[in-house]
């Protein structure tokens, strides 16, 4: 019966399971925190205001066109592709011998740092720029707002995204399979193709994905609710809080 293989599997192989499970992990978790650093600077970097005329305003365009081709590039075609291109094209075209796992977390970062730049564009563009505006009149130029009053904003509300990014890095690295990174999944085919039972193998690979991924969200759902701050508030008296001070 499948029951009885699928603990028989279980048992014989989570060793292999659980290192498929860890190499999945690293990948998604260090990948996605690499990309939304890529993504923080591009997208701060796409924001800067370009001047009218000068060198500035060459030096800028031709800077947002290299990033526009890299973003481009990085959403139009698929993990897999690019997966191939680099790991294989560097070898070919550079004689770049690549470690597997670091060429998986180069991948998925380039990759989610695509993503998050729009993420962050699109955040820092819902800022009311009357912000910037206030930040100017005090003297503070563009990477100083940025840092000190639009991104903490901007962070908080693209958290959302970027919780749902690492949860689709962490179901995309099945495919880098195909440069033989022992992921999940190529830990569960490498099973399979010893028990010929694939049906009970990457049944139990489907429940570790589901664990793995609802157990990213709760706790990232969690972290969103204590940056939210308690539901409600409570006013303070000034007047008691001076004379609690001048009794102490």
């Amino acid at each position: 019966m499948s029951l009885e293989w699928i603990l028989t599997i279980l048992s014989e192989n989570w060793p292999m399971f659980l290192r498929g499970a860890g190499v999945t992990l690293l990948i998604a978790l260090v990948g996605t925190i690499i990309g939304a650093l890529i993504g923080l600077i591009i997208g701060v970097i796409r924001t800067i205001p370009v001047p009218e005329r000068g060198l500035k305003k060459v030096i800028l365009k031709l800077v947002n066109a290299i990033l526009t081709i890299y973003i481009e590039f990085f959403r139009g075609t698929p993990m897999i592709v690019q997966a191939m291109v680099i790991f294989y094209g560097s070898a070919l075209a550079f004689g770049f011998d690549m470690d597997r796992l670091y060429a998986a977390i180069f991948i998925v970062s380039v990759n989610t740092g695509a993503y998050m730049a729009e993420y962050v564009r699109g955040g820092v563009v819902s800022i009311d720029k009357g912000q910037f505006e206030a930040a100017q009149a005090i003297g503070m130029n563009h990477f100083q707002t940025m840092f000190h009053v639009v991104l903490p904003q901007v962070i908080r509300n693209i958290l959302p995204a970027t919780s749902n990014q690492l949860i689709i890095n962490i179901k995309d690295t099945s495919v880098l399979n195909v440069i033989s990174v022992t992921e999940l999944y190529f830990q569960t085919k490498s099973i399979a193709g010893n028990n010929y039972r694939y049906f009970e193998s990457f049944f139990i690979a489907c429940m570790i994905y589901l664990i793995m991924t609802i157990s990213v969200s709760f706790i990232l759902r969690y972290l969103e609710r204590k940056l939210d701050g308690p539901d409600h508030y409570t006013m303070i008296n000034n007047s008691s809080e001076v004379k609690t001070g001048e009794g102490k």
